[in-house]
């Protein structure tokens, strides 16, 4: 029989717990369409796969003077490979890195990732590497909570993650908390699928911490879109690879290249 003081202390563990999970859970039937940031209470949310919607990792605020996008010009005056007309006139000629995520079909939850830069005229495609993406595969249209990844071609400008810069030339924030958000989204099994994190400048403001929470499409597009590391499954929305692999990535990429990120189904890439 459990003593009066063992009944409380059980009482505030669960209270506390349901606390946590509330305050990390983001809400799927949001009011604000129009709004750039999570309500009051949530916090900044990557998309993992979990029941509880996008999973909260910690909030940053957005530093003064971040850049809102970044500038281009024309198309590239030849198309990356793999990728169709309507897809290669979205990277700008002033890019000289980019990475293709693509699956099978609009169903896939896995798939490749190449790595291609430009240099002497021509496209060059500097490795290969598996990845997992959405449980319920690919959507341009996404919603929060879905568990689809983005269709598109998108800016890669910051990265950050629980271990120490890698050495990337990316704006990176390290931060001691991210195991802990990973614990609560899957498990104590995979408290370190954050330590390192690139983010994909989806319903997200350009030059912030990848936690931080502005959503400027508004929440119900969902947002926290990374690329981070695997766990052998599909995501809610992320893009997720071996750690080796991504570390690579991150010593390779370099700002002053713009890097872009195209990504979707084999089909509509080629469009």
């Amino acid at each position: 029989m459990f003593s009066g003081g063992a009944r409380t202390g059980t009482s505030l563990t669960v209270a506390v717990l349901a606390l946590t999970l509330s305050s990390c859970a983001t809400p799927t039937d949001s009011d604000d369409d129009d709004g750039v940031t999570a309500p009051s209470g949530e916090v900044a949310a990557p998309a993992q796969q979990n029941d509880l919607g996008d999973f909260a990792a910690p909030a940053q605020m957005t530093p003064p003077g971040a850049a809102t996008a970044e500038p281009t010009g024309p198309a590239h005056s030849v198309p990356v490979p793999g990728l169709g007309p309507e897809t290669a006139a979205q990277i700008p000629a002033e890019t000289s890195q980019v990475l293709v995520a693509s699956g099978r079909d609009a169903s896939s939850d896995s798939g490749q990732l190449s790595f291609y830069t430009f240099a002497d005229g021509a496209w060059k495609k500097r490795k290969t590497f598996d990845v997992h993406n959405g449980e319920n595969g690919w959507l341009a249209d996404r919603r929060e909570g879905d568990k689809t990844t983005p269709i598109g071609v998108f800016t890669l400008s910051d990265a950050g993650g629980y271990k120490q810069d890698p050495g990337t030339e990316l704006p990176y924030t390290q931060d001691d908390r991210l195991p802990s958000s990973a614990t609560v989204a899957y498990g104590p099994e995979y408290d370190r699928v954050f330590d390192y994190i690139i983010a994909i400048d989806y319903n997200r403001v350009p030059g912030t911490p990848p936690t931080d929470k502005t959503r400027p499409l508004g929440w119900d597009k969902g947002g926290g879109i990374w690329l981070h590391i695997d766990h052998d499954s599909g995501t809610s929305g992320c893009v997720t690879l071996k750690e080796k692999d991504l570390t690579w990535i991150l010593e390779t990429i370099d700002p002053d290249a713009h890097p872009r990120i195209a990504m979707g189904p084999e089909s509509q890439l080629q469009k």
